[in-house]
């Protein structure tokens, strides 16, 4: 077939790379370069330091061991193939990071069999110097369409030469309606879900991924903080944002964090209205950063000087929520009785009925993402599991007053749950 090619990636000169699992060369690049010597930046902030020692990216094995769980769990649950387009999944199983366009580049993975990757031909050599990077050791068929073809004719040819011209197609849950659709009208192509195999994989975090989490944790942590030292009254909530990416970035990665003061607070995600920071303010920032590709995020509420006793007392009350949550969270309870154990403690305290004041769920799973599968919400029966990762984050928000949430990041343990990062003791020491 002259549009069929064969591109082999175990080429000698890229052996090393390999080897080490190195980054392509124009994948997403989560590390920011420290701005030494930048003498403007407050103390607290030029005092950072680059937090790179030991950090490993994901390595080529590793994704091979992924590839190969995506393919068992096709088998078990009888797909064919599981179709990828950019995105985080594509990322953690092949490797290539790739932006999302009108064009069609999807890489599928067969239950059984060689990888094929349908691109357009004017992006093939970018494309195909990742996959040269990544863990499809034994090949992958490359089929490019120029800009006058049918891309799904060749993803239909890629099919068939598997056996698969009557295939159940998984599709990955981010991939663009228009590609999907495209797929769905070659015949006997059957279209599925593909979340039960790319969550099936990623949904529990291995050793590796685990340290990558707890060092962003970590990171964005210390950033806060450097952030919170260098406040003044007449910043606005941009100035202070700054603060926050200046940090993240002396500390060698590109972080960021949305900032609300005030009556604003009370929003759970803000307001776009111009904010101005004045003594006896409350803060309420919301953010993070990635480690190579594995994300943190974190809230922190705080006042510029002395908070009002009634800001004390709901603090207190959210950090009880926030903790009953970290307690109750163990291996084999339902995702909903999280949710449960913090909104009680806040519906206890006067802050109800249900979702009156804590309007939304008490935690998202965490990985690539910021937000992934599962979620600590009601009506959600799955089991936790060890390795699993969810932000612990109530919130009590009272409307035309202020806002208080403490977010930490909580990974499911054998016995129990712990946090990445230590609760925040008080609105007056939040670090």
């Amino acid at each position: 077939m002259s549009q069929r090619r064969e591109f082999l990636t175990a080429a000698a000169t890229l052996g090393a790379a390999v080897a080490l699992g190195a980054r392509p060369g124009n994948a997403q690049d989560d590390h920011a370069a420290p701005q030494q010597g930048a003498t403007d930046l407050p103390p607290a902030i030029r005092a950072l330091r680059p937090m790179r020692d030991g950090v490993m990216p994901i390595s080529v094995a590793e994704r091979q061991g992924r590839l190969e769980k995506a393919r068992r769990l096709m088998r078990e649950q009888g797909i064919d193939a599981l179709m990828l387009t950019g995105g985080t999944s594509m990322m953690y199983f092949t490797g290539i990071s790739w932006g999302l366009s009108e064009r069609l580049l999807a890489a599928f993975i067969p239950a059984n069999g060689k990888p094929f990757l349908v691109t357009p031909k004017f992006e093939e050599e970018r494309a195909m110097e990742q996959v040269a990077r990544g863990p499809m050791t034994d090949g992958a068929d490359v089929y490019p369409w120029e800009e006058n073809e049918d891309p799904y004719a060749l993803v239909s040819n890629g099919l068939r030469a598997r056996g698969l011209a009557a295939a159940t197609i998984a599709v990955e849950e981010t991939v663009r309606w228009q590609f999907s659709h495209g797929v769905s009208r070659i015949p006997a192509v059957k279209i599925v879900d593909g979340t039960p195999v790319t969550a099936g994989c990623r949904m529990v975090k291995d050793a590796h991924e685990l340290a990558l989490m707890r060092h962003a944790s970590k990171v964005t942590l210390l950033a806060y903080e450097a952030a919170w030292k260098s406040l003044k009254e007449g910043m606005t909530q941009s100035d202070f944002a700054r603060l926050v990416s200046q940090a993240h970035t002396q500390l060698g990665y590109s972080g960021s964090a949305g900032v609300q003061v005030g009556k604003y607070s009370a929003l759970p995600h803000g307001s776009a209205t111009p904010q101005v920071v004045r003594e006896g303010s409350i803060l309420l920032i919301d953010g993070g950063c990635k480690v190579e590709g594995y994300s943190s995020d974190i809230s922190r509420t705080f006042v510029l000087g002395k908070p009002t006793q009634r800001m004390k007392d709901v603090f207190e009350i959210e950090h009880r929520a926030q903790t009953a949550a970290l307690k109750a969270a163990r291996p084999g309870l339902a995702c909903e009785v999280v949710d449960a154990a913090a909104r009680k403690v806040i519906v206890d305290a006067g802050f109800g009925p249900d979702y009156k004041y804590f309007s939304h769920r008490v935690g998202h799973g965490m990985g690539m993402d910021g937000h992934e599968w599962p979620y600590l919400v009601r009506g959600n029966t799955l089991p936790l599991a060890p390795g699993m990762v969810f932000s612990d984050e109530p919130g009590i928000y009272i409307p035309g007053e202020f806002g208080i949430r403490l977010e930490d990041d909580m990974v499911i343990t054998e016995n129990g749950a712990e946090l990445f990062t230590p609760q925040s003791e008080s609105l007056e020491k939040p670090f």
